[in-house]
């Protein structure tokens, strides 16, 4: 999983989408960095007899698991960023995944990794509930 440091020979929009990737991306290795960090510190709390109540344990593991899901989300949006910057190395950067469809700028603005349009998105949540 390499990341993108030069924006190739993008101009206008897709030039736009390479940079918002790389913002995405940077904000995403952060929150990974300081989750680790925050993660790693929990897990060796009671190892240093800090913790020692049933209920301070049951806490520190249901924090530490929490961590560890936020972790391993967070490398599924990594994952996300990477294949998008391959959508934009290809072009067709923007194009809904179910319908073919271009997503929405204002999607894209938010979501710059997102691969569905608002449309299929809904669709696949409500038949997820």
């Amino acid at each position: 999983m390499a990341k993108k440091k030069t924006p190739l020979n993008y101009t206008g929009k897709d030039l736009e989408h390479y940079n918002a990737l790389v913002e995405a991306w940077n904000q995403v290795s952060s929150s990974i960095k300081l989750r680790a960090g925050e993660v790693l510190d929990r897990s060796g709390a009671d190892k240093r007899g800090v913790t020692t109540h049933m209920a301070d344990v049951s806490s520190d593991t249901a924090s530490h698991e929490i961590g560890l899901r936020q972790l391993s989300e967070d490398g599924d949006v990594l994952d996300l960023i990477e294949d998008a910057f391959e959508r934009l190395a290809r072009g067709d950067y923007g194009k809904c995944q179910d319908c073919g469809e271009m997503i929405s700028e204002a999607r894209l603005k938010v979501r710059p990794y997102a691969v569905f349009c608002i449309k299929c998105k809904t669709k696949r949540e409500e038949m997820e509930r």
